[in-house]
């Protein structure tokens, strides 16, 4: 009797139960009234830092970054507008470690010097390395990419302001960039999540 009992009150909860889930509203992608279904995890975007100093070279602290991400793996690409070498460019890259890849201008003299001019041929290799930046911080080629003197490319006007900023918002959630340079555009320094700032 009790069991026969039980198994009515365990039937009843149970039709209970489905009842409950039928009257529930369901969700429909298609209808704008349909209740909306939130995400409890956030993905993780990679970091955007800025490194702010008075002189023009760059810093032991990046490179030491750079080659311990390297050496756990992970892709790094370190590259220079604006400093040049013997044989360089976007077809010679360097290689400090396995996983680091090192790119300068393709150009004959030094391009970091205010008092210069630059050449039609010295800004197109120096967008051709822009370019090749912009496509691996979207694709994530790299999952550290190191612009050296990116400040120039805006100040220089051979891109906008806009544009260094939307390559930074358009970056694969894989990826890590720094930017370096004797000073920053404001929208860009606001925009990183790090800001270091050195005096000498």
């Amino acid at each position: 009797m009790v069991a026969q009992i039980k198994t009515a009150q365990i039937k009843t909860h149970q039709t209970k139960a489905n009842h409950n889930q039928t009257n529930l509203p369901k969700n429909n992608p298609t209808d704008p009234n349909s209740p909306k279904t939130s995400s409890l995890v956030t993905p993780i975007k990679g970091n955007v830092q800025v490194f702010i100093a008075p002189h023009r070279n760059l810093y032991a602290d990046i490179i030491a970054q750079a080659l311990r991400v390297a050496g756990q793996g992970t892709q790094v690409l370190l590259i220079q507008f604006f400093q040049t070498g013997i044989n360089q460019g976007l077809s010679n890259p360097r290689r400090l470690v396995e996983n680091l890849e090192w790119l300068r201008c393709d150009a004959q003299r030094d391009l970091s010097k205010n008092d210069i001019e630059l050449t039609d041929v010295e800004k197109s290799a120096i967008l051709e390395l822009w370019d090749f930046a912009k496509v691996a911080i979207k694709s994530a080629h790299a999952g550290l990419v190191v612009l050296d003197e990116a400040n120039l490319l805006v100040m220089r006007s051979l891109i906008t302001e806009e544009e260094l900023l939307e390559a930074l918002e358009m970056r694969s959630p894989k990826v890590n960039v720094i930017l370096t340079g004797a000073s920053m555009p404001d929208r860009i320094s606001d925009y990183a999540d790090q800001v270091t700032q050195r005096r000498n």
